[in-house]
């Protein structure tokens, strides 16, 4: 379980995540959504602790991550797949050695290279299959930079799986693409994380594709969750009339 207690977020006088009190519970399919600058971005940071709350807590499998070493944290992290607004993929590498890059926090630094330099039969047959899952088995050898901005999406979400993780959080991850692109992009990952029984997390603007796709909803505006349930409970449209 992935749970915040009070956890506010400062950067000097500015206030970007305020009091947020969240239960996030193995499974789940939540979507963050708000104006922008309403710090859908930042929650997603504490989650994978990217970033420190200045007070309050956040807990996984009630360990404060705050609390713990970088070793005891590395394992922990390890298991939370990020797919940031950038995708943060390296442009000038292969396909397939992009997906790699999902394991890096289990091989180290040293064992991703080999990997990146020479990948065993074993490797190169997960990552086709999870290739072919995302639908762009074919461009397994092409550089990343040779990609349409839908075709870099998929690479994101292939990677994120590699890594065999428990939750996934994806921010703004269909922010480059077209409506029916985004809206294929956000079946697919819903579709597969379902499947593989992993916690999504994702923050969209889109309010149609939140409707569409989620089961729980979570909007922020200021910093603050102003509402947090089921789709048909929610006045969603008004999140951003008032902002």
């Amino acid at each position: 379980m992935l749970e915040l207690k009070s956890a506010t977020l400062r950067y000097g006088d500015l206030t970007a995540l305020d009091s947020i009190d969240l239960s996030i519970t193995p499974g789940e399919q939540i979507c963050l959504i708000g104006p922008s600058g309403c710090g859908k971005t930042s929650l997603l940071g504490l989650m994978n602790h990217r970033l420190t709350a200045t007070s309050g807590q956040v807990l996984f499998d009630d360990r404060d991550l705050a609390d713990l070493s970088p070793g005891a944290l590395r394992p922990i992290r390890s298991t939370i797949a990020w797919i940031p607004q950038t995708l943060g993929l390296v442009e000038n590498l292969r396909v397939h050695q992009n997906v790699a890059c999902g394991r890096a926090a289990q091989k180290g630094f040293w064992g991703l290279l080999r990997s990146l330099g020479w990948m065993s039969r074993k490797e190169k047959e997960k990552i086709f299959h999870l290739l072919k899952e995302v639908g762009i088995e074919e461009k397994i050898f092409t550089r990343v930079d040779q990609l349409s901005g839908g075709q870099q999406q998929r690479v994101a979400i292939a990677r994120a799986l590699y890594q065999q993780p428990s939750i996934i959080l994806a921010d703004e991850p269909v922010s480059s693409v077209d409506p029916k692109r985004a809206r294929d992009l956000i079946a697919l990952l819903t579709t597969l994380a379902h499947r593989e029984k992993q916690t999504l997390v994702a923050s969209l603007h889109d309010v149609g594709l939140a409707k569409k796709y989620f089961k729980r909803i979570i909007g922020l505006r200021a910093g603050r969750v102003v509402m947090d349930g089921r789709p048909e409970e929610l006045d969603l449209d008004s999140l951003y009339q008032s902002a």
